[in-house]
C-alpha cells in the first residue's frame, strides 16, 4: 500500500516516518522545500526524539515531493496533517486544510482507483462532514461512496514523545464516512502499532467531539492538581504529591496528568481548552468548567510571580531553568518559563535562564532581555534566585554546591520537585505544593 502525507512538520514528519518505518511506501508533502529536501536526504526535516531513527530506517521507502498532486495520484491513502490555528473567536480555522483538502481533490481526480482521505488536523465538529468533505468533492469530481473515502482520524500525541505516542497509542479514534473507510484506516494502525490500542470508531462529529474532549478533560485534571498544589501550600504539614498520589490510585481518577506544578502550555492544551468553550457557547451550552480552566491556568504564573517576587524584594539576578513548554522539545508556544520570565523583565528583574534546546526560540520572544547561561549549573551560579520551570531531566544533575553562596543562603523555587533534597543543605529549596511553600515567609 502507498501512503501520501500532506504536511511534514511537528507531527506529519514523524506520522510519515511511522509509517515507512511498518513497511509501507510514502511519499511526503510539503510547501516547505526544506522539508522536502531533508526527507531526501534522509534527515529528519524537525527535531524530535526517535525520528531521525526511524527516518533513516525508511530508507527506500520514504520521499518527499513539493508536486502534491503527484504525490496524492500515485498512491492509495492521504493523510491531511496541516495547522489549523485558532480564529478570532477561539475556534480552529479550517483556512489551510481546506487548501489542503482542495489539491488533494485535484490529485485524486487522476486516478481511477479508490482513494482513501485521512484529516488528522484537529478541526471543530461539524467540520469534516461539512465544508471539507464538500471540497473533497467538488475539487475530486467524486462523491463519497465506493470511489472515495473519508475519516477523521486526529492523533493523541504531545511533542517531545510524537514517534513513542503514535507507535504506542492508549486510543485510535476514527471517524469515518463508511464502513469501508474506516476498515481500511483501522488495517493501517493495527500495522503501524507496536501495541494493541482500543480503536474507536464512529461518525465525523463524534469523532471530532472526542479529540477535543479527551485534551480539554485533561486540562481540567491539570488544573485540578495546581488547585490541590495552592492549597497545600497554604496547609502546615500539606504535600501535593502525597495527595495526588492517592488521588490516581483511585481507578474513577487514574494518575496520569494529575501532577500539581505549572499551567499548562504548549500548541494544543490551552487553544482547544479555549476552543471548546468557544463551542459550547456558540451552540447555546453552558461553557463555565471550560472557561474556569482557561481561567485557573493563566493565575498559576500570578501566583508563582508573587512568591518570587515576595521572595526577592531586593535587587538580584533572578535564574530560569526551563523555558520550553515540556521536556525534549524546543516548543516555547504557551510556556510557563517564558511567561514567568518576560513578566520579571517586564517589572524591571534581570532575568538569566537556560534550557537544553529553547534558549533561542526564548531570546528571540523576549526581545533579547534574557541573559543566556550556557548550562544548568551556570545558570545557578549567576543567579541570585532560581525558579525551576520545566522539569528537564539534566536539571537533577546540577551539583549542590553550584547552589552555595559565601553570604547567606539563595532561595530556590522548584515547581517540578525534581532537585534533591540535598540542595537544602546550601540553600532555601522551595517545593511548591508543600505546606507554607508559597507564603511569603522567608523573604530575601
Amino acid at each position: 500500500m502507498k501512503i501520501s502525507v500532506v504536511g511534514l512538520g511537528k507531527l506529519g514528519a514523524p506520522l510519515a516516518a511511522v509509517l515507512a518505518s511498518k513497511g509501507f511506501v510514502v511519499i511526503g508533502t510539503d510547501l516547505n522545500p526544506a522539508a522536502v529536501a531533508a526527507i531526501n536526504a534522509g534527515r529528519a526535516p524537525v527535531d524530535e526524539p526517535g525520528l531521525q531513527e526511524l527516518v533513516s530506517r525508511s530508507a527506500g521507502r520514504l520521499s518527499a515531493t513539493d508536486d502534491p498532486l503527484s504525490a496524492v495520484s500515485k498512491t492509495d491513502v492521504t493523510f491531511i496533517i496541516v495547522p489549523t490555528p485558532s480564529d478570532a473567536t477561539g475556534r480552529f480555522s479550517n483556512e489551510f486544510a481546506l487548501q489542503a483538502m482542495a489539491t488533494v481533490g485535484e490529485g485524486i481526480g487522476r486516478k481511477r482507483e479508490y482513494h482513501l482521505v485521512v484529516m488528522t488536523s484537529t478541526v471543530m465538529p461539524g467540520s469534516t462532514g461539512g465544508e471539507l468533505l464538500d471540497a473533497l468533492e467538488r475539487h475530486s469530481g467524486r462523491a463519497i461512496g465506493p470511489a472515495l473515502g473519508l475519516c477523521y482520524n486526529p492523533e493523541f500525541i504531545a511533542l517531545g514523545s510524537v514517534v513513542r505516542d503514535m507507535l504506542r497509542p492508549d486510543m485510535v479514534l476514527i471517524g469515518e464516512s463508511d464502513t469501508r473507510a474506516g476498515d481500511l484506516l483501522e488495517s493501517i494502525h493495527r500495522k503501524s502499532c507496536d501495541n494493541e490500542p482500543a480503536v474507536r470508531r464512529m461518525n465525523f462529529v463524534n469523532a471530532e467531539l472526542t479529540k477535543i474532549a479527551v485534551n480539554t478533560f485533561v486540562t481540567t485534571k491539570i488544573t485540578y492538581a495546581n488547585m490541590l498544589s495552592d492549597i497545600c501550600d497554604r496547609l502546615p504539614g500539606a504535600d501535593v504529591d502525597v495527595v495526588t498520589h492517592a488521588l490516581g490510585a483511585d481507578s474513577r481518577i487514574g494518575a496520569k496528568y494529575l501532577k500539581g506544578a505549572t499551567g499548562y502550555g504548549g500548541p494544543c492544551f490551552p487553544r482547544d481548552n479555549v476552543a471548546f468553550g468557544a463551542l459550547a457557547r456558540s451552540i447555546g451550552a453552558n461553557p463555565d468548567l471550560a472557561e474556569a480552566t482557561d481561567r485557573l491556568n493563566r493565575y498559576q504564573i500570578e501566583r508563582l510571580l508573587g512568591a518570587v517576587q515576595a521572595r526577592m524584594q531586593r535587587a538580584g539576578i533572578i535564574g530560569i531553568l526551563g523555558l520550553s513548554y515540556k521536556p525534549e522539545t524546543a516548543v516555547i508556544e504557551e510556556s510557563q518559563g517564558v511567561a514567568l520570565a518576560d513578566r520579571l523583565l517586564t517589572a524591571g528583574r534581570t532575568v538569566v535562564a537556560y534550557d537544553p534546546k529553547a534558549l533561542g526560540a526564548a531570546q528571540s520572544q523576549l526581545g533579547g532581555r534574557l541573559r543566556e547561561a550556557q548550562s544548568a549549573e551556570d545558570c545557578v551560579r549567576a543567579a541570585d534566585a532560581v525558579v525551576v520551570m520545566t522539569p528537564w531531566p539534566t536539571f537533577r544533575n546540577v551539583e549542590p554546591s553550584a547552589f552555595r553562596r559565601p553570604n547567606g543562603r539563595m532561595t530556590v523555587i522548584d515547581c517540578w520537585r525534581i532537585l534533591p533534597a540535598e540542595v537544602r543543605e546550601v540553600a532555601d529549596l522551595v517545593y511548591v505544593g508543600q505546606g507554607g511553600a508559597l507564603s511569603p515567609a522567608g523573604v530575601i
